[in-house]
């Protein structure tokens, strides 16, 4: 970029620590303005990641103001919006950090049409991976279609430097920032609060324990994981701050980090990972049954581990990532559900929810997407009694079971008759044609 005005549009980088579009724009630019632009359709989606989305955005605008700038938010279509102030200023062009979802592609070219006719230019930036999708590719492929080999070729790209936040942000005159709304109330009381501050603060806290990462990370009712997915999704922090903080690449932590670029790769050749079954001759024989998907989503499958993630997730817009293997190999492979639905759940209420972790998640779970063993399913019982052994998790949040002692509480319907009848929970969900052995 060169030139005296720049617009940088923020999607879901929202920061000022490590944004290459900001951090270029303020070395090559005199004034620079950074703008969000509210879409009202994306605002209907989550009443959770709104919550979350505002809360970010107002901590940015306090960060940009720190240093002298603001953050100029509008409302509307994002491409009219940042075309619309980008001449109102005399900007030269726009700095855009590169995304993969649909959406985000198709604001790519709707945005890059409209400086092309108004002879400004639109460049875009890495930042919401930690290697870029497209940056490696397999002989005879556009992208990795498995996981393990993608990691070995990911473990040793050379890494771009983390880039210091701006030390000054100038606004040009005359740029009324817009009023940024309240947040929302949000669906889920106990969920975590947006920003980039939180999330520094979060990374930080939990850095200590991350060398009993691998002991630690399956431990439900423990609950120790970074819980930082809700931050890196909107770009609180960036992927590759927390990578480089981490330090080991071949340690298990950082290893989870690369499935999120592995994702964002697989997204960049197979835009369709949402609606589509990713592995050709996938199963498509999913049955109906919307009593049973309402409550799996409510979390009242009489299937303890099961309700308990959900419930997890409706009080905290999170769950723990092995309750998400869990409750979506539930709907999937015991239910025999389809996962679209199961991911629009997810989608509903995760503030960490995308299109792009989410939907690859969900088809691995399901056997249609990048698992080399799409068959593999996974044992509601045996999964709850080795990652919450003594039921703590379930006890948790799953109150009408706090009387049951030990590991019993995995499966109640064994319990003794005069036991279960006070017990106000319900028998488990009936298949058609199923027999688990689990129930036996």
């Amino acid at each position: 970029m060169t030139g005296r005005t720049a617009v940088v549009l923020f999607t879901r980088d929202l920061r000022v620590h490590d944004h290459p579009a900001l951090a270029a724009a303020c070395s090559a630019f005199e004034r620079v303005v950074p703008l969000y632009v509210l879409d009202p359709e994306l605002q209907k989606l989550s009443p959770n990641r709104t919550r979350f989305l505002h809360q970010s955005l107002a901590d940015l605008r306090e960060a940009l103001r720190k240093r002298g700038g603001d953050l100029v938010i509008r409302r509307g279509d994002p491409v009219a919006e940042t075309v619309k102030l980008a001449r109102k200023v005399g900007a030269e062009g726009v700095g855009l950090s590169a995304d993969v979802s649909h959406y985000a592609r198709r604001r790519e070219r709707r945005l890059r049409a409209e400086c092309d006719r108004h002879r400004m230019f639109l460049r875009l930036f890495p930042g919401l991976t930690i290697v870029e999708p497209g940056a490696l590719r397999p002989s005879g492929g556009d992208h990795y279609r498995v996981f393990s080999p993608y990691f070995r070729a990911w473990q040793g790209v050379r890494l771009r430097d983390e880039l210091a936040a701006p030390k000054r942000v100038r606004l040009p005159d005359g740029v009324d920032p817009g009023r940024l709304p309240d947040p929302p109330k949000g669906d889920s009381p106990a969920a975590a609060v947006g920003g980039e501050n939180a999330a520094r603060r979060r990374l930080t806290a939990w850095l200590p324990t991350l060398h009993r990462y691998d002991d630690i990370h399956d431990d439900m009712a423990g609950d120790e994981t970074s819980r930082l997915s809700p931050y890196l999704r909107f770009g609180c922090v960036s992927p590759l701050a927390v990578a480089t903080r981490a330090g080991d690449r071949d340690g298990p932590f950082v290893r989870q980090l690369c499935w999120r670029d592995f994702y964002h790769q697989v997204v960049a050749g197979f835009p369709d990972l949402s609606t589509a079954a990713y592995r050709r001759g996938a199963r498509e024989d999913w049955r109906y049954d919307e009593h049973a998907l309402d409550a799996w989503t409510e979390g009242r499958t009489g299937m303890p581990i099961v309700d308990a993630g959900m419930r997890q997730m409706r009080a905290e817009g999170w769950m723990h990532n092995r309750a998400r293997l869990i409750t979506a190999g539930y709907l999937t492979k015991h239910l025999g559900l389809d996962w679209r639905p199961g991911l629009e759940v997810f989608f509903r209420w995760l503030l960490d929810g995308d299109r792009v972790n989410n939907s690859g998640n969900w088809q691995w779970v399901a056997g249609t997407g990048n698992d080399t063993r799409p068959y593999r399913g996974f044992n509601p019982v045996r999964q709850a009694e080795r990652y919450d052994p003594d039921g703590a998790y379930v006890r948790r949040w799953v109150p009408e079971l706090e009387s049951v002692a030990g590991k019993a509480v995995h499966q109640p319907w064994r319990l003794p008759d005069a036991v279960r009848r006070t017990l106000d929970y319900p028998p488990p969900l009936e298949v058609p044609g199923a027999d688990p052995v689990w129930l036996r």
